[in-house]
């Protein structure tokens, strides 16, 4: 597979690299979706707490961060097709791996190692730089919210499916359906070729990244992103859980984040589109505090079908529509040279973020047998989120260069 110095693919149109980037997030993140709906059969199964597998999930997160940042630079410097095929075939490894623990540090190598480190190369970091690229800039934006849509509605079309899986063939089938599903990005992946321009005298990797570092603007990005992170993780592992708990059905856990998927097809594309054409940063502070009102309507009103269903759209219309505008104010500050590695770095912050709120999520439940103080902190820390985006300072660092 050849990964050509072009400034975008060119043998493949526009419109196609939007379409083959939707897919591969489509297959990513869906299969990721299903994990909280797997912690309760495995967990039975093998006489795993919710702690247990809230670690490997933590783990998976913070590997999945540190590795973006290696898989942006790989695919900066050797192209991002053959990031993908790498990520991908990890990332089924990785799954038939967690079909085979049978011990704790199995599981975390399998579930969390392997699988973060697949996921770091077929999600966010690499796919929406290669989209940035591809597209004028006048519709980069709208583009980036339309490949985001393409993870949101993996979540929606691969969660329901993923229960019918464990409800028909056990988790273990439904383990080994998911990796031959995450294999169907290795034929997009050559149509997803690529990487950056070389410009004699253009500036370093280095001197890139620190020239970021000295920003007010990119440490902003970073925290209110692992913010995003915090709140994506600990609710797709844990709602099923918390419905389960509340005296609903599995199935009702299932739709919901389902829900969340669909609804932020619509929420990612929104951001995307209006990120063309208002201030990306006041759209970001607007999204997270959506996010504080949509759980407070979880803590304050008895939860019902409805109830949940109503969080979901609410939660979906912000979920990833963070996403677009986080990536696209990147490559608008600091240009679209080193995009992917600069994304990466950014979005280490969010797997923080990630790390934690799944960890914690799983430690206070077995200490206290309640979610109810995560809760909260996600209220709190959306707010912070919100605050944290308003000083961030939108203009190109160097216009000329950002401009080339």
């Amino acid at each position: 597979m050849s990964s050509s110095p072009n400034h975008s693919p060119s043998s493949v149109s526009v419109d196609r690299v939007v379409v083959y980037a939707s897919f591969v997030l489509l297959f990513s993140m869906g299969a990721r979706a299903t994990f909280g709906l797997l912690m309760q059969p495995m967990g039975l199964a093998h006489g795993w707490g919710r702690d247990v597998f809230s670690l490997a999930f933590a783990i998976q997160n913070l590997v999945w961060g540190l590795s973006a940042i290696l898989m942006g630079s790989v695919a900066d410097k050797w192209g991002s097709g053959r990031t993908i095929v790498i990520s991908a075939s990890l990332y089924a490894l990785g799954l038939i791996g967690t079909r085979y623990a049978s011990s704790e540090p199995m599981l975390y190598l399998s579930a969390g190692v392997l699988v973060g480190l697949g996921q770091a190369g077929t999600t966010f970091a690499v796919l929406l730089p290669v989209v940035a690229r591809a597209v004028p800039l006048e519709r980069r934006s709208t583009a980036m919210g339309f490949a985001s849509a393409g993870g949101s509605m993996g979540q929606f079309v691969v969660t329901p499916v993923g229960q019918w899986l464990i409800d028909r063939f056990d988790w273990t089938g439904a383990l080994w359906a998911l990796s031959a599903m995450i294999l169907l990005a290795l034929p997009l992946a050559s149509r997803l070729t690529g990487r950056p321009a070389h410009v004699a005298g253009a500036q370093s990797l280095g001197a890139a990244v620190r020239e970021a570092f000295g920003d007010r603007s990119y440490h902003f990005l970073f925290w209110s992103y692992a913010v995003c992170g915090f709140h994506t993780a600990f609710i797709t592992l844990h709602l099923p859980a918390f419905v389960v708990d509340g005296g609903l059905n599995a199935s009702s856990g299932a739709m919901a984040i389902a829900l969340i998927g669909l609804f932020n097809v619509i929420g990612s594309y929104w951001a995307g589109r209006m990120g063309g054409r208002h201030s990306k940063k006041h759209l970001l502070a607007l999204l997270y505090a959506t996010r504080s009102a949509a759980i407070l309507l979880l803590l304050f009103l008895p939860l019902t079908p409805a109830l949940l269903y109503v969080f979901s759209a609410l939660m979906g219309l912000v979920w990833l529509g963070t996403v677009p505008l986080t990536t696209g104010l990147v490559g608008q500050i600091y240009g679209m040279r080193y995009a992917a590695t600069l994304s990466g770095i950014v979005f280490f912050g969010h797997q923080i973020g990630s790390f934690v709120g799944v960890w914690l999520g799983g430690k206070l439940y077995v200490a206290t047998g309640s979610y109810d103080v995560v809760w909260w902190l996600s209220v709190g820390l959306g707010l912070v989120a919100a605050a944290l985006c308003l000083p961030v300072r939108e203009q190109a660092l160097v216009p000329a260069r950002t401009a080339a």
